[in-house]
């Protein structure tokens, strides 16, 4: 039996290791890690050994990682993340005038909320930010990865995410339906003049979507879609194009109405757009993300 109280951890080998899974072949990541084929090879050997445990199993010249493999991937992804949080969070102490945040913001998100909060952090203490804005799916990923400190979101995190995650609801905000200068008739017997009307939606990520949706037909109003968008940015220049109706929170349809592109035709009664800030447990916390997380709100 083997005396595991002596096995000591390689942590070059499991560098090597992990970049072989990510990778997918000795040779990809002998590339990566400039490093020479036989010796990224012996040193995935000797890494096997001192485990007991195949990791890949050689299959027609490719490399398939074992349950064993999977397992200790899981381990290497939590071990490598938690030595990056730990660099990132040391970095920010011993420089106490500086402290960076890394902001995640679904394209869906208003410009103004996102505006707010930075002006929020800054209040907080001596810090910079980086704001990314991109899709849920790849924002989500980096914040369990820890290369980012908060989500900004139109919808919680889904379930299959939730784990290691809380979220918090920030605002709540009315719903206009906004129109280019065309559709200004439409203010006569709002709501029920939208029926049929074109309609730019955001997509079925976002609770808004269901809140339409649940709207048109609760008042028997048919919903006409022409086009669907998780990007305000496009989904404003299809409004001004005039190609459809734009359902807007508060604040992007008094952006919107105040530089004349389109108007406002009505409030959706009981339609809201609701905003999540959201964080993903650390050991060593971004205190500015932790202030924010518990104190920020619209």
């Amino acid at each position: 039996m083997r005396d595991l109280s002596m096995t000591w951890l390689n942590y070059h080998h499991l560098y090597y290791f992990r970049t072989i899974a990510h990778e997918g072949s000795i040779a990809k990541a002998s590339i990566k890690l400039s490093l020479g084929q036989p010796t990224l090879s012996t040193q995935l050997k000797q890494f096997e050994n001192a485990l007991g445990v195949q990791l890949f199993e050689r299959r027609n010249r490719k490399l398939i990682i074992t349950e064993a493999g999977r397992i200790a991937l899981e381990y290497a992804t939590e071990i490598f993340n938690t030595g990056e949080e730990m660099v990132e969070a040391l970095q920010d102490r011993l420089v106490k005038s500086h402290v960076h945040i890394q902001i995640g913001a679904l394209d869906s998100v208003p410009k103004y909320i996102i505006s707010k909060m930075a002006q929020y952090a800054y209040g907080l203490g001596n810090c910079t930010l980086s704001i990314l804005e991109g899709k849920g799916d790849e924002l989500f990923r980096e914040l369990t990865t820890h290369h980012l400190d908060l989500i900004l979101s139109n919808y919680p995190p889904p379930v299959s995410d939730q784990q290691g995650l809380y979220a918090k609801s920030i605002a709540k905000l009315q719903v206009y339906m906004c129109g280019a200068e065309k559709y200004k008739n439409l203010k006569n017997n709002f709501p029920k003049s939208l029926n049929s009307q074109p309609i730019v939606l955001p997509t079925v990520h976002s609770k808004l979507r269901h809140d339409l949706e649940h709207f048109f037909k609760l008042n028997n109003l048919q919903l006409n879609r022409v086009a669907e968008t998780q990007d305000t940015s496009v989904q404003k220049l299809l409004g001004v194009a005039g190609v459809g109706l734009l359902p807007l929170s508060e604040p992007a349809a008094q952006e919107i109405a105040g530089d004349g592109k389109l108007v406002k035709l009505g409030i959706l009664p009981n339609v809201y757009e609701e905003i999540w800030l959201i964080a993903a447990s650390r050991k060593i916390e971004n205190p500015i993300a932790q202030k924010l997380i518990k104190s920020f709100a619209l």
